[in-house]
């Protein structure tokens, strides 16, 4: 087999993949499935669930696998010959999903099979519900030219949210700051200060380089006494793509015009009024009325707090706050109400021992073993792979780990599926992962220490993680995070970061850097008092993104457009306590609703964050690491895929519905 992106025996063989097999390979498994479906439609017999469903599933399976290997590597390689494979055979990837869920014949044979099966199958009635849900978003019942216009929506759509990431990806890469003087640095790390000198070094500069990846501008935010320099990162940062950026080519302003207009057509074409209607055809929420309320009650239920937040913060800084002061000052105020700094933090939290410690909890709580590989090759020296086996020891699945910033690499972080679960007719497949963040580089001796809010995130990635490894289903489309409600994929996740909070599972995941002890309960005990510090102007933060992305899609105007500024203007006004600068342009770079899957759907961290704080209270009642409260949750929530409804998979975990005040109490905010 001379193509590798079509070799199925193995992981994929990264060590041979280049960006010339992308097209030849998308292309053969595109025709091979065409050809494939033509002979499955024109069989005589009646459609069932094993001669229709399970060679679709197959199919899918088959082309997925190929092409993550290529979204992934596209998003983490830099690299121009990448972009450029994937951009070719995104059309024909698009072309082939928008023609499969418009075909009426297939929509046909599905509904028939959906007919034969019964309640006692919820796995395979769950596989037919979600395909016949999609034809119909789809639109496969419009006319031939309505069909036509939504095939072109969907075409161009994807090119145009592809476009919007690139350019953020290009204006983050081509900023720096020179700076000759090491003092104007004062406050920040010492990591943070050799990387910007073996940056330069890097470029053959003198002195030190400042980048825009995302661990330099956290640092600066929250470390810099220079409030100029503080400003000229958040300009930089606010700014990127943008027509207030550096280059004009990278504007995404015409990208976001021309994504909400598409989006409100599509969801117009198939009968919804908006696109917010049409997101909620997949999640939990049931109308733009119920998503709305949500987002104004907590709002509303969190601002005292947040205005409490701010006058505190303000006192110490005794000054009035702009954005680009209050990662700062709140730092200042640990330090000074908690004696307590994230640098003395990072000491104990070198990235190996995190890892270790975060593999004993999963060991802990559902009876898995996780393993490094060190045979597995990946497509750069830093990636490490690891196995995950069950309590018997039987493989179950393995994932990637990327977890160092470089240039090149896309901001963030994230998981995505390598390879989904599978066993049809005999035919089976282990599911394995991609987990991506954007951690300090490795340093000479091979440490990258972390932040606490860094080893929240790490957690809270590996919940992800979790969900997609420990998946029981056997049909791809509903296993792991597939099929699951998107307003409630966020639970695993949110969920698993409450255990970077309890001492017992802190100091198996710390080691100071030069003693090797683990975190000091001193020293826990003013982290665990600071967890409520400025969580409740946080909250406030994100409900902001949160009623931005629902109002820009479910308000929607054809005659006027966009206005994407103005609402942005708008909701800042409802719900934010600081006042930003007319240069800041927040909606350019924000990928989530833009060009990632969160489009009128940003609300649904906040939705999964009630859903994780109830959750977790579950193993607060009964001990954090009980293990039939572990075993109930990983069998009702982690195994079920999008196999089952997920608020009746969570009242039969936790024996009731979700109540908001679990988050507001989790977030040290006045529950009543």
């Amino acid at each position: 087999m001379t193509n590798p992106l079509l070799d199925t025996t193995s992981l994929p063989r990264f060590e041979d993949i280049k960006a010339e097999h992308v097209l030849p390979a998308v292309t053969e498994l595109i025709a091979a499935n065409r050809q494939k479906l033509r002979l499955l439609l024109e069989q005589t017999s009646p459609a069932e669930f094993d001669s229709i469903v399970a060679p679709l599933e197959e199919m899918d399976h088959q082309l997925s696998r190929a092409w993550s290997s290529v979204s992934h590597l596209q998003s983490v390689l830099g690299s121009r010959e990448w972009r450029d494979a994937y951009n070719q055979a995104l059309p024909l990837l698009t072309e082939y999903g928008t023609e499969l869920s418009q075909n009426t014949r297939l929509q046909q044979a599905y509904a028939a099979v959906d007919k034969q099966l019964g309640a006692d199958d919820p796995a395979r009635k769950s596989v037919v519900g979600h395909a016949l849900r999609d034809f119909r978003l789809a639109g496969v019942d419009l006319p031939e030219k309505d069909k036509n216009r939504f095939r072109d929506i969907m075409q161009k759509l994807a090119a145009t949210q592809a476009a919007f990431e690139h350019n953020i990806q290009d204006a983050s890469d081509a900023w720096s700051l020179h700076i000759e003087d090491e003092s104007k640095l004062a406050g920040l790390p010492p990591q943070a200060v050799a990387r910007a000198a073996a940056e330069a070094r890097r470029r053959d500069r003198q002195g030190l380089l400042l980048t825009l990846d995302y661990p330099t501008y956290h640092d600066v935010m929250t470390h810099a006494e220079s409030r100029g320099l503080r400003e000229t990162f958040y300009r930089a940062w606010a700014t990127r793509a943008s027509d207030e950026g550096t280059n004009p080519d990278w504007d995404n302003s015409r990208n976001i015009e021309t994504i909400l207009a598409l989006r409100h057509e599509a969801a117009r074409l198939v009968g919804f009024s908006n696109y917010a209607e049409y997101s909620l055809a997949t999640k939990m929420a049931d109308s733009t009325q119920a998503v709305f309320k949500f987002l104004r009650e907590l709002a509303a239920r969190s601002r005292a707090a947040a205005e409490k937040e701010l006058a505190e913060l303000a006192e110490i800084a005794g000054t009035a706050l702009a954005p680009w002061d209050t990662a700062f000052w709140f730092e200042k105020l640990k330090q000074s109400k908690y004696s307590l700094s994230n640098e003395e933090l990072r000491q104990y939290f070198p990235v190996h021992s995190v890892i270790s410690g975060l593999f004993e909890l999963a060991e802990r709580l559902y009876g898995v073993r996780l393993d490094v590989q060190v045979d597995v090759a990946a497509w750069h020296e830093d990636v490490r792979y690891y196995q995950i086996k069950d309590e018997t020891g039987a493989l179950i699945g393995g994932f990637y780990a990327d977890l160092y910033a470089r240039s090149g690499k896309r901001s963030g972080a994230w998981v995505n599926e390598c390879i989904s679960r599978k066993n049809i007719n005999g035919h089976s497949a282990l599911p394995v992962g991609y987990l991506v963040c954007n951690f300090p580089p490795l340093d000479a001796d091979g440490n990258s220490l972390l932040t606490h809010d860094d080893v929240v995130t790490l957690f809270h990635e590996f919940g992800h993680m979790l969900h997609h490894l420990l998946t029981r289903i056997n049909y791809p489309s509903i296993a792991g995070i597939n099929g699951v409600a998107w307003d409630a994929v966020e639970l695993p996740s949110q969920f698993m970061e409450n255990f970077a909070w309890n001492y017992e599972v802190l100091i198996r995941c710390s080691a100071h850097v030069e003693s090797g002890a683990p975190l000091p309960q001193a020293l826990f005990d003013r982290l665990a008092d600071s967890r409520h510090t400025g969580a409740a102007m946080a909250m406030l933060r994100q409900l902001e993104f949160a009623l931005f992305d629902f109002r820009l899609h479910a308000e929607y105007d054809t005659a006027v457009g966009a206005a994407p500024l103005e609402t942005l203007r708008e909701v800042r006004n409802e719900v934010s306590l600081l006042k930003h600068p007319d240069y800041n342009r927040q909606p350019h770079s924000f990928s989530h609703i833009f060009a990632g899957g969160y489009a009128a759907g940003y609300y649904s961290y906040k939705w999964a964050e009630v859903l994780a704080a109830d959750a977790f209270g579950a193993f607060e009642e009964a001990g954090i690491f009980d293990s039939k409260t572990a075993e109930r949750f990983r069998r009702e929530i982690l195994e079920i895929g999008g196999s089952r409804d997920i608020m009746q998979a969570y009242v039969a975990f936790r024996g009731r519905k979700p109540e908001l005040d679990a988050l507001l109490r989790q977030s040290g905010i006045e529950a009543g």
